[in-house]
């Protein structure tokens, strides 16, 4: 609360942060008419075995299909790209971002990029299920943006605050996210390490600097900043990380915890006064300052009063916070 008050620049996270965190498959793209039938099950039982955001809504959409599971003898996390597993029979599977992908080295007919693209510039996620061989499936979600982000972003803009956004989500999502909430510096297919990075160098240029996050992949970029701020609704560990949590998870939440803190320092700032005013005046008195010219002495009991009014006048002042409109 200290330092709120004198953040110039919020780095927001995407998803769950500026979107409502809950992601919904739009469509899948398998890429052979048979592959659904063929590697569906494999792709639910690794989204299943997945903590990323993005692979509960897949899991779930092919449940609902009626998809069944197979075994997954190796799976492990790429973090920030995706992950990969491997079935009995030794076929290693991935799932993830374009990185990965590139990563890879595995090729994308110039049909099925032109649809990512069309995917992303709808800001809609684009994940690819794919072998070192070929890609398997598209696999488009969408995650609409809170009710009160625009509205948000623009009172910090009112503040004079910089509004930035960072996101593992490729360039064209992240662009189309901006345009719509108004946000002109935005920064996509951004690792945690690259969001800590960035951090550090707005720090380095003298920025005051507030990360707002909800993920495990914020964490480190949250454990960065001068003002730390998790969403409610997140994961653990950016709670843990974070100095500020957002309970009901809405970004409009942080104006508001910006004013309280303006308000707090202040509050804290006529606190000392009030502490300091009394002693100040009466201290010099009750030594005797204007016994030479008047024969006049503090009475005791004065002093004690004042004291005791001193301290309801702090109290009072705090209790004051209360009645804020935030």
């Amino acid at each position: 609360l200290e330092m709120a008050h004198k953040v110039d620049t919020v780095l927001l996270d995407k998803t769950g942060t500026i979107t409502q965190g809950h992601p919904t498959v739009t469509k899948i793209r398998w890429i052979r008419a048979d592959d659904a039938e063929s590697y569906g099950p494999i792709l639910r039982s690794i989204e299943n075995r997945s903590e990323h955001p993005l692979a509960r809504p897949i899991a779930s959409y092919l449940e609902e299909q009626d998809v069944g599971q197979v075994e997954i003898s190796v799976f492990e996390s790429i973090t920030g790209m995706g992950v990969m597993a491997k079935s009995p029979d030794g076929q290693t599977y991935f799932v993830g971002n374009e990185s990965l992908l590139v990563k890879g080295g595995t090729s994308v007919e110039e049909d099925h990029n032109a649809l990512a693209e069309k995917w992303r510039k709808a800001a809609q996620t684009t994940v690819y299920f794919f072998t070192a061989d070929r890609v398997i499936a598209l696999i488009a979600l969408s995650d609409d943006v809170k009710d009160d982000s625009v509205d948000a972003i623009r009172a910090l803009r009112g503040r004079g605050v910089e509004v930035h956004m960072l996101t593992g989500d490729n360039r064209e999502t992240a662009e189309a996210i901006a345009r719509r909430t108004g946000i002109q510096s935005y920064k996509g297919n951004m690792l945690p390490a690259d969001k800590a990075a960035y951090v550090k160098k707005l720090k380095k240029a003298g920025k005051i600097v507030a990360m707002v996050g909800d993920g495990i992949n914020d964490a480190h970029a949250l454990a960065e900043a001068d003002v730390s701020i998790a969403m409610g609704k997140g994961s653990d560990i950016a709670m843990d990380v974070a100095k500020i949590t957002i309970v009901s998870s809405k970004l409009s939440a942080i104006p508001r915890a910006f004013k309280l803190s303006t308000r707090t320092v202040m509050g804290i700032r006529q606190n000392l006064f009030w502490a300091f005013i009394y002693n100040i005046i009466g201290i010099p008195i009750a030594a005797g300052l204007l016994f030479p010219i008047n024969g006049f002495l503090l009475d005791p009991m004065i002093a004690g009063a004042a004291m005791a009014f001193s301290s309801v006048s702090v109290v009072l002042n705090s209790l004051r916070l209360k009645t804020i409109a935030l």
